[in-house]
């Protein structure tokens, strides 16, 4: 009766980093979630968020998810496929299937649902998932459900998806599924030459665009729009949870595709629909990143001057270019106890270490928002740089 709990009292990762006194997750802030947060009563300069584009606190989106409680309530109580459709949610598919370039648009409850029910619901048993050894966690999960064939390629080496390409039968489905920005490393996929491969090996290709909506591309569109492939790409997806200053996800793409998703995808299907708040801040928040693109040219400003100070003070930043710059330790308790350390500094920032990476490639995650200054990124640095010096991290 008790064996499910003595096999599980074996772990004790947490609980010797909690004596220790370096646990570093679920950390309670007590504020909005603006470039400075208050933890504790103290405040903290914030550079854990992935919402790259500011707009978590804007007055505008806030009194958008008031009036769509007001009208709507509080939830839908039932999944999309049955009685959790408002017209409000097909305003926004309409409004994002616009906004990304695509036919049409399905809206999920979370983005890790999107990925993981486009990704196990699209390819047979015949057929082919072909992934990048750093994609999200959610297209794994994905790709795991799924009864098809699965070959990984090395990391956003084209070299090496051509060549799980060629183990392919020609007439069978081949999927590429790739982040657009990988949400730990920053770096950007080669979606240009993966549009080459994928024509010349007749494959569709789904791009996950969580990380860079909001960031690259007109009106920040992403990376399809960046690269000028949004119409070579089969699938696009997206989340709200991010730029978006929401909670959802959507999958963007042809008519056939969705219509097959709407009665096949499991996580759509049996999961109840966003709320209507959170349906009408995701629209505004579309709007707000159309008409006001200076937001992202200050992230880009921001974004610059962080990884040109980092690399001058000679941190290992690896192959970023985007507001995500990770900062190597390669050192799990290590990671743990500078992160905690630069919270005790007033700076916020997220360790990641195995299994979300090697053991090799530990890291601290800081990320930028357009809402940020370059004070505050300046502070932000010269505290890193203290606390890297102290363990001999940088010179």
């Amino acid at each position: 009766m008790r064996l499910l709990q003595d096999k599980l009292s074996r772990y004790t990762i947490p609980q010797q980093a909690k004596a220790a006194g370096i646990y570093p997750y679920f950390r309670a802030i007590s504020s909005e979630q603006d470039p400075e947060v208050i933890i504790n009563g103290k405040k903290v300069l914030m550079f854990g968020s992935n919402c790259y584009s500011g707009l978590l606190n804007d007055p505008r989106i806030k009194e958008a998810a008031i009036e769509a409680t007001r009208k709507y309530g509080t939830g839908c109580a039932g999944s999309p496929f049955l009685n959790g459709t408002l017209d409000l949610h097909k305003q926004l598919e309409a409004r994002i299937a616009e906004y990304i370039g695509k036919e049409d648009v399905m809206i999920y409850s979370t983005g890790f649902g999107v990925n993981l029910g486009v990704v196990s619901t699209l390819t047979g048993r015949e057929d082919y998932i072909l992934w990048d050894e750093q994609d999200h966690a959610s297209i794994i999960e994905g790709r795991r459900l799924s009864f098809s064939k699965q070959l990984k390629y090395k990391h956003n080496d084209m070299e090496s998806l051509e060549q799980q390409l060629q183990k392919c039968e020609p007439d069978k489905v081949k999927l590429i599924v790739t982040d657009g920005v990988f949400s730990m490393e920053g770096d950007v996929a080669n979606l240009p030459k993966i549009v080459e491969l994928a024509k010349k090996y007749d494959a569709s290709v789904m791009v996950d665009e969580a990380h860079s909506i909001g960031v690259f591309g007109k009106g920040g569109r992403g990376t399809c729009d960046h690269f000028g492939v949004t119409k070579d790409v089969d699938l696009i997806m997206g989340t709200f949870s991010k730029s978006f200053a929401s909670l959802g996800g959507f999958i963007a793409t042809d008519k056939e595709i969705t219509n097959y998703l709407r009665h096949h995808s499991r996580s759509y299907i049996f999961t109840a629909s966003i709320t209507p708040a959170s349906t009408a801040a995701a629209l505004k928040a579309i709007d707000i990143m159309e008409q006001e693109p200076e937001r992202q040219d200050h992230l880009w400003k921001l974004t610059n001057m962080a990884l040109e100070g980092f690399r001058a003070m000679g941190f290992e930043i690896g192959n970023t270019s985007t507001p995500i710059i990770p900062l190597y330790i390669r050192d799990n308790f290590l990671t743990f106890q500078i992160t905690k350390e630069l919270l005790d500094e007033g700076i916020f920032v997220n360790p990641v270490v195995s299994p979300a990476v090697a053991p090799q490639d530990t890291l601290i995650r800081f990320s930028l928002m357009a809402t940020h200054t370059e004070e505050q990124i300046q502070r932000g640095l010269e505290k890193i740089q203290k606390v890297f010096r102290q363990h001999n991290l940088v010179p």
